[in-house]
């Protein structure tokens, strides 16, 4: 078995642009990405369960999720990038080169870019999945301005800072956004809070969770079935969409006991991508829970791979 200079975890803008530089920078790295079917890395990430991308440089008139991972996967293997699917279980970093286990393979490399991202917590109900992209999303900035969801009442599900934030970029477009939240009290912070309550287009739900996501017989999202859980009473609202906003959880449960985690689990990174383990970088989704955007993991997977090449150097590879 040879020993790889790098190897890249994950599949989303991030990995695939760390593969780029990496790639021409001569380091002949070596993706692994998830297979899909588990939270924890969706081949192409996020962008794979997103429709419309707007804000992404470059395409003017914008592009679908999935086209522009194939676009950006097939940049990586144009220069020389291999990929293998599977799912990293475990990473040994007590002795150089790094090991890593998938189900099938194990791996040695000299440097690993942890770039496995985070998904976003669902609900768990089954009409949620079914109108997926129908008028349901879990991210406003990326979906907010789309004609689907324009002039329409609107609910944001969540009592934090993240659901607060979408609530309030979400009125440039809604006609009006119900904010339901299970308890009668915001975890926001006070500054998000107030500004949110002085928005006359936002009003708030408290004590109230989403039964039911309507209708999937007619293929979008057309209302929502609330129950109050102090009454237990249900009721029904006539809606255009639904932006879930009950956090995100990184996929990072691998590297637990490998690298420093933060109480959520996000990669704790300084110098730009280094972890706490020196020959093991992270960019992406799985360090970043302020942007998570594709502009900026794309970002960090490109300072990843300069920091990788520079640190190889500084060791005499």
């Amino acid at each position: 078995m040879g020993i790889e200079n790098v190897v890249i975890v994950g599949s989303g803008p991030s990995a695939y642009t760390a593969a780029v530089y990496a790639s021409r920078a001569n380091l002949n790295p070596l993706i692994i990405e998830g297979e899909g079917g588990r939270n924890e890395g969706i081949p192409g990430g996020q962008l794979m369960i997103t429709t419309e991308v707007e804000n992404y440089p470059g395409f003017p008139k914008g592009v679908q999720g999935p086209e522009l991972m194939q676009l950006m996967r097939e940049q990586a293997e144009r220069f020389g990038t291999r990929i293998e699917t599977g799912w990293v279980e475990k990473v040994d970093a007590s002795t150089r080169p790094f090991t890593l286990k998938t189900t099938e393979k194990t791996y040695q490399t000299k440097a690993v870019i942890v770039a496995t991202g985070a998904g976003a917590k669902f609900l768990g109900i089954p009409s949620e999945k079914l109108l997926m992209n129908k008028g349901v999303s879990a991210c406003a900035t990326c979906d907010g301005a789309l004609p689907l969801f324009r002039n329409k009442k609107l609910v944001v599900v969540g009592g934090g800072d993240t659901a607060v934030e979408e609530a309030t970029f979400l009125t440039r477009f809604a006609s009006k956004v119900a904010l339901v939240h299970r308890r009668d009290s915001l975890r926001a912070s006070k500054i998000m809070q107030e500004k949110a309550k002085k928005n006359p287009k936002i009003e708030f739900v408290w004590n109230s969770v989403v039964e039911e996501i309507l209708d999937v017989t007619k293929g979008r999202v057309s209302g929502v079935k609330l129950r109050n859980v102090n009454t237990n009473e249900t009721t029904t609202m006539e809606i255009g969409g639904i932006f879930v906003a009950i956090g995100h959880e990184p996929n990072t449960s691998f590297l637990k006991g490998v690298v420093d985690l933060d109480d959520k689990g996000y990669v704790k990174v300084s110098r730009g991508t280094y972890t706490s383990v020196e020959g093991i970088f992270a960019a992406g989704d799985c360090v970043d829970h302020v942007y998570r955007q594709a502009i900026t993991a794309a970002g960090q997977g490109c300072m990843a791979a300069i920091d990788v090449e520079r640190w190889l150097e500084s060791q005499g590879h």
